[in-house]
């Protein structure tokens, strides 16, 4: 794979054998990133665990205290007397059948998030196919399946993020914006990490947290040592 000059200066800053104090690691990011946009930085957490399992799924959602950059366009699904609520409440889409209609004729995804009222996942569950693939599907444990919807509108608004295992037992997160600083960044990254610490399934054996790494959008991988966590 082709790396450019400024992706083998940034490489000069890092130790790949090093496992960074989570402190460094952010400062070592933040000095790293030449791209000219504001990057977005990312943490990759390998757990071990086996994802294949029902009983060793470790998902959640969890509020990062500084937030990540960026504004997320929130789809709410619920009935008529609450769309109003849903909208005052910063919602960018709001609707019911018209709006199930919508995404399986238009083709419509242009949100990030999808929150639906507990009365319309029967509504809801029509679209399991289309969304769930793009990981767009409302679930009680992310909180996006809720009678509340003002409070989850202004959690998703303020910085609220999903956080679950894919296929090869990893978390992919983002924690904010090189902009945020390392100060910042550190204080994100402290707060998710002991979501899933928290998160640890009963069933889980052996060394929880294989791998911890930090990157921007475009610089290379710092390895954080996450055990301290522990």
């Amino acid at each position: 794979m082709f790396k450019g000059k400024n992706y083998k200066e940034s490489a000069k800053l890092i130790d790949k054998a090093n496992l960074y104090e989570a402190a460094e690691a952010f400062d070592l990011v933040c000095k790293a990133s030449k791209a000219k946009f504001d990057e977005t930085v990312e943490l990759h957490v390998r757990l071990g665990v086996d994802s294949r399992h029902a009983d060793q799924q470790v998902r959640g959602a969890i509020v990062l205290p500084n937030g990540t950059g960026k504004t997320r366009k929130v789809l709410v699904f619920c009935k008529e007397e609450r769309q109003q609520e849903a909208l005052d409440a910063g919602a960018d889409y709001v609707g019911a059948m018209d709006m199930v209609e919508r995404i399986q004729k238009e083709n419509f995804f242009d949100y990030d998030v999808v929150v639906a009222t507990p009365d319309m996942m029967g509504v809801v569950g029509r679209l399991g196919k289309v969304l769930g693939p793009k990981g767009l599907m409302p679930t009680p444990k992310a909180g996006t399946v809720t009678p509340n919807i003002e409070n989850a509108v202004k959690e998703i608004k303020a910085g609220k993020i999903e956080y679950r295992l894919d296929k090869t037992n990893i978390i992919h997160c983002p924690i904010g914006k090189v902009s945020f600083g390392a100060d910042k960044l550190l204080e994100n990254y402290t707060a998710l990490i002991t979501a899933i610490i928290k998160a640890k399934p009963a069933a889980a054996k052996g060394q929880y947290i294989k791998s911890c790494v930090t990157a921007s959008t475009m610089g290379p991988g710092v390895k954080i040592n996450a055990q301290k966590q522990l």
